[in-house]
C-alpha cells in the first residue's frame, strides 16, 4: 500500500511541476506571439493527443512521465522547411528580449507555484513543532549561548538590533537561523523557561559554509524538545532486550541528564560502545531511576527495584554493542531499539497578506540556499551526496502524503523551488544554458555560432548525465544502505 501512495504521489508531483513549468514557456511564448507545435507531459511513445482548432498546438500526455517539453516552431528545426506566412511566428525570428522571456518564464512559473503553495499552507495553517529546545551537547554553539533545554524560543532579533521578529515554531526557527548562519552574524534569541524569560546569544560568526547543510541545526546543538522519547520495538536478542527495555516504556534520562531528544540519545548510544549506560524510564505510569554505582556493572544490563511516591521504581543499565556505520566507517554502539518521538506541536496559520509575504520570503530563501548548496558542491565544500533522484523524490512525496495535505504541499513547493533553479543554471540543454546564449547576443548584438552551440549542447549533455547518475547512486546508496 504505502508503495502505491509513492508511485501515485510522485506521478501527482512530478505530473504537476511539469505542467506548471512548460505552461509557463508556453503561454509568454504565446504571448509573443510564437507558433506553439506541440506541448508534451513526458517522453516517448504518446499515451493521448489532441490538437487544438484554434491554436494547431498538439496536446500530448506521453508514456515516460519525468518531464515534457513544449517545441516552438524554428527555422533550425530539421524537416520540411517553413511556409512563409509562419516566418514571423518562429521562435529563432523573435527578438532576443522575447526568446529571454520565453526561456524565463518555465523557471519563473516554478518560483510562483511555490509561493502560492506556501502561501495557502501559511493561510490555512499546519501543524508543527514548537520551538522548544533539548538539552544541547556541551561545548556546542546553543550550550555556549546558555540553552539547558527545555526552553521555548520566543522572538530572535539582530545582536545590537531593538526590533525582533516573533518565533512561532520549530520550523520558523530553523529559517531564521539558517538565514543567520548564511550572514555568519550574531543573534539574540528571546525564550522562556520555568525562571522567566531571558536572552540567549547565538555567535554563528564561526560556521563555515560547509556547515550551513540540512543538519546545520545539530551541528549547532539546537533540537527539537520538550517531549517524550517512547522505544517503538526492540530486536530479539539485541542490547535493549537484555536490559529488560520493552516497548512502550518511555525515556526519562540518561546517566542522569533528561532525555528529550532522539537525535541526542542515538548520538549518546553512539558515543559510548561497550560502555554502560544508566537509563531512568517510565512503565506503565510509574517511574523508574537510574541505579546508582552502574558504571562498574561488568554484564550487558543489571536492574533495581525501589519504592517511591509514584509507585515502584525500575533502575536498567544498558551496554550499547559495537557495531561498524556503515556511512563513517566508525565504531559506534547500537542498542537495537525502535524509537518513537512525540513533541509538543502548535498550530500556526497567518493572514493573507501575512502568508503571501512568508511564501514570498520562503522561496526566497530555499532559492538561495539552493543556489549555495550547488555551489558548494561544484567547489567540493559540500559533498555531492546532497543530490537526490527520482527514488528519494518518489520517497518524500509518498511520506509527505501520508502525513497530510499540508506538508505534501509544502513537498511539492520545495521541489519545484528546486526544479527553478535547475534549470536556470547555466549548462546548456537546460533554461539556463538557452538564457547564456540569449545574453551573450543582447550584450555583444551577435548570436553565438551554430558551431559554437553544438559544442556546448554536448557539453552540457555530459554533465546533465554525470549529475543524474549521481543523484541516482544516492538514491541506491540510501536504499540498500552501502
Amino acid at each position: 500500500m504505502n508503495l502505491l501512495i509513492e508511485i501515485a504521489s510522485f506521478i501527482v508531483a512530478i505530473g504537476v511541476l511539469v505542467v506548471v513549468h512548460e505552461y509557463g514557456h508556453y503561454r509568454i511564448a504565446r504571448l509573443c506571439g510564437v507558433k506553439v507545435l506541440r506541448f508534451s507531459i513526458g517522453f516517448g511513445k504518446p499515451l493521448w493527443q489532441r490538437v487544438s482548432k484554434k491554436t494547431g498546438t498538439e496536446w500530448t500526455i506521453a508514456a515516460l512521465p519525468l518531464g515534457g517539453y513544449v517545441k516552438m516552431l524554428d527555422e533550425r528545426d530539421p524537416g520540411p522547411g517553413i511556409a512563409a506566412a509562419d516566418l514571423p511566428y518562429a521562435f529563432n525570428r523573435q527578438s532576443v528580449g522575447k526568446r529571454i522571456a520565453i526561456v524565463l518564464a518555465g523557471p519563473v512559473a516554478n518560483f510562483l507555484l511555490a509561493i502560492a503553495l506556501f502561501s495557502a499552507v501559511f493561510a490555512t495553517g499546519i501543524t508543527e513543532p514548537a520551538a522548544i529546545v533539548a538539552a544541547p551537547p556541551a561545548g556546542s554553539v546553543a550550550a555556549k549561548a546558555g540553552f539547558d533545554g527545555g526552553e521555548t524560543v520566543l522572538a530572535i532579533r539582530n545582536e545590537r538590533g531593538s526590533d525582533g521578529e516573533a518565533v512561532r515554531s520549530w520550523s520558523d526557527l530553523r529559517w531564521k537561523l539558517l538565514d543567520a548562519a548564511f550572514d555568519h552574524r550574531r543573534v539574540v534569541l528571546r525564550a522562556k523557561n520555568a525562571h522567566g524569560t531571558f536572552d540567549y546569544q547565538v555567535d554563528l560568526r564561526g560556521i563555515s559554509d560547509k556547515e550551513v547543510d540540512d543538519d546545520f541545526m545539530s551541528k549547532l546543538g539546537f533540537e527539537p524538545g520538550g517531549g517524550t522519547l517512547t522505544v517503538a520495538g526492540v530486536e530479539p536478542g539485541s542490547a535493549a532486550q537484555r536490559a529488560g527495555l520493552q516497548p512502550g516504556d518511555t525515556l526519562r534520562e540518561m546517566n542522569g541528564k533528561r532525555v528529550d531528544s532522539a537525535t541526542a540519545f542515538i548520538d549518546f548510544i553512539k558515543s559510548h560502545a561497550g560502555r554502560t549506560v544508566a537509563l531512568e524510564i517510565e512503565r506503565g505510569g510509574s517511574s523508574a531511576v537510574a541505579a546508582k554505582g552502574a558504571e562498574g556493572a561488568a554484564s550487558g544490563a543489571a536492574s533495581d527495584v525501589a519504592i517511591g511516591a509514584a509507585g515502584p521504581l525500575q533502575a536498567l543499565t544498558i551496554v550499547p554493542e559495537t557495531r561498524r556505520d556503515p556511512d563513517t566507517g566508525a565504531d559506534v554502539g547500537r542498542i537495537g531499539a525502535a524509537l518513537a518521538t512525540q513533541v509538543p506541536s502548535v498550530d500556526v496559520r497567518y493572514g493573507p497578506i501575512e502568508s503571501l509575504e512568508l511564501g514570498v520570503r520562503r522561496t526566497w530563501d530555499i532559492s538561495l540556499y539552493s543556489l549555495r548548496m550547488f555551489g558548494r558542491m561544484i567547489t567540493g565544500e559540500a559533498s555531492l551526496k546532497n543530490l537526490s533522484g527520482p527514488v528519494t523524490i518518489a520517497d518524500y512525496a509518498g511520506k509527505s502524503a501520508r502525513l497530510g495535505l499540508a506538508p505534501f504541499l509544502s513537498f511539492l513547493a520545495l521541489v519545484s523551488i528546486s526544479l527553478g533553479v535547475l534549470n536556470l543554471l547555466p549548462i546548456p540543454v537546460l533554461d539556463g544554458g538557452h538564457l547564456l546564449y540569449y545574453l551573450v547576443e543582447a550584450a555583444t548584438g551577435k548570436a553565438v555560432s551554430e558551431r559554437w552551440q553544438l559544442v556546448l549542447q554536448r557539453a552540457g549533455l555530459v554533465c546533465i548525465v554525470a549529475l543524474s547518475a549521481i543523484a541516482l547512486f544516492n538514491d541506491l546508496a540510501r536504499l540498500i544502505h552501502f
